[in-house]
């Protein structure tokens, strides 16, 4: 006896109903179409390629059984599965699965087709048309690793919770693990660290790592072709994802529409979501409120400007992965001037090398105060009260931690004094902040020490001298 097609669909899709909840029902059966019915083969349509997939990694047990039920033991499902071969030119194709046998298609590469770009069903925004390649490259730079990152205290949290993600990408409370901070801290470095430090625990995982303007201009891409489902679909497919400076998605709300939705299904779905901003979650400007609660679902972590060990420790590394050797005082002079980021401290040391090579001249600390005041003009005009400090207390040859004590020797006094001198004359700081640096003195103090060093610059010779060789030492001219 013929069955009807319309009918053993209902029956089967009766069944269904009884076995998945409501929402589950809409999303993935109410757009399935029976085409068919022949020889004991029941031909659905699917929306996509994505759809396909999804039903029969989650639901292939429960097709199995309605099949069963409404066909017999020979019963068969088969899938045509609507394709965009061309803009606005959709055209199925039929996949033809043993519901008895589900590994033969994973088995079978003739089985699954491949699209215009060589991509197994949904196009890959990652892939140049005309070239055929499968596999979903990660877009991660191997150079960035957890090896030349270099942990501080000033991104010791954000470190440590990108680590434990990638031993346990989507299993861990830190799901989103958001990185703010500002330019040049090491945000891009460290997402990069944890994307290869998945694919080596999980080779099995698709990470992605994808900036927030190459995202927004794939969806442009996908509206003006008309395959915004493939899109979508094409991100919800990814393991872990890793989205680059998510504030450039302030003020697109179409964009900022189409992520939300992608974020839902990857963390409802247990994988992992890390993103990359210049401002924690509660300052971003122009980010629809539903995203923004979702970003402060897992962790956010601050990466801050990096302090002076961390700084040395980074020129350190950088030095030793090019094979250079640099004397350690133009290193510190290094280290002590550029505070701001970590990408100006690297541009200063390749700088510095440039200058040195192409004026055929030896790397001296002479050099060093040249390049700084060319490279980072008004800024490194103001040199640090660290620096200061490592100057005189070199020179008298006193450990820095003496000369932030309360020790009342006369020549750890004489040495501070000094100090808050130069620190007056040569930054812009405060007398509060002066006297912090130098073992919470007050602002009365350094006053104090300012006229006493200018009263014996003008009465004795000798710590005139003393006076006259520090200020060459510090000065930047």
């Amino acid at each position: 006896m013929n069955k009807d097609f319309n009918q053993v669909w209902q029956n089967c899709l009766a069944v269904i109903k009884d076995n998945v909840s409501l929402q589950s029902f809409k999303t993935w059966f109410d757009p399935i179409a029976p085409v068919k019915l022949a020889n004991n083969v029941l031909t659905i349509q699917v929306p996509s390629q994505f759809f396909y997939e999804w039903l029969e990694e989650h639901y292939i047990t429960l097709l199995r059984k309605t099949i069963k039920k409404e066909l017999g033991t020979e019963g068969k499902l088969e899938y045509s599965i609507i394709m965009e071969n061309g803009v606005n030119n959709p055209k199925p194709y039929t996949v033809r699965i043993p519901t008895t046998n589900r590994q033969a298609l994973k088995n079978d590469p003739v089985a699954v087709p491949m699209d215009v770009n060589g991509e197994k069903g949904i196009r890959n925004p990652f892939i140049i048309p005309g070239l055929k390649k499968v596999k979903i490259d990660s877009q991660l730079n191997p150079n960035y690793s957890f090896e030349s990152f270099i942990e501080g205290d000033c991104n010791r949290l954000a470190r440590s919770a990108g680590y434990a993600v990638s031993k346990n990408p989507g299993g861990t409370a830190f799901n989103p693990l958001l990185i703010y901070g500002g330019v040049g801290l090491g945000k891009t470095h460290l997402v990069h660290s944890i994307g290869i430090e998945i694919k080596n625990n999980h080779p099995s995982k698709t990470v992605l790592y994808v900036s927030s303007e190459k995202f927004t201009h794939q969806f442009i891409d996908a509206v003006r072709n008309n395959n915004q489902n493939d899109f979508i679909h094409f991100y919800q497919m990814i393991d872990v994802l890793i989205i680059d400076d998510v504030q450039f998605f302030s003020g697109k709300e179409k964009t900022q529409d189409v992520f939300f939705h992608i974020f839902n299904h990857l963390h409802q779905t247990g994988k992992q979501l890390i993103l990359t901003s210049d401002k924690a979650p509660v300052e971003l400007q122009g980010m629809e409120q539903r995203l923004l609660s979702r970003f402060k679902w897992g962790l956010s972590a601050d990466l801050q400007n990096p302090e002076l060990e961390t700084r040395i420790a980074i020129l350190e590394t950088k030095m030793y992965n090019e094979g250079l050797d640099l004397p350690k005082e133009v290193v510190e002079y290094l280290a002590y001037s550029i505070t701001t980021n970590i990408r100006e401290l690297e541009g200063a040391l390749i700088s510095l090398l440039a200058q040195s090579s192409l004026n055929k001249k030896a790397i001296t600390l002479d050099l060093a105060k040249q390049m700084i005041d060319k490279f980072v003009k008004n800024t490194a005009r103001e040199v640090s009260i660290d620096y200061i400090q490592k100057v005189v207390c070199d020179y008298f040859d006193l450990p820095i931690e003496l000369l932030k004590s309360k020790t009342r020797k006369r020549e750890v006094v004489q040495a501070r004094q000094i100090a808050m001198y130069f620190a007056k004359k040569m930054t812009k700081s405060s007398l509060a902040n002066i006297g912090m640096h130098c073992g919470g003195k007050d602002h009365a103090t350094v006053l104090h020490a300012c006229k006493t060093v200018n009263n014996l610059i003008d009465t004795d010779k000798r710590f005139r001298g003393y006076v006259s060789d520090l200020e060459k030492k510090i000065s930047i001219q």
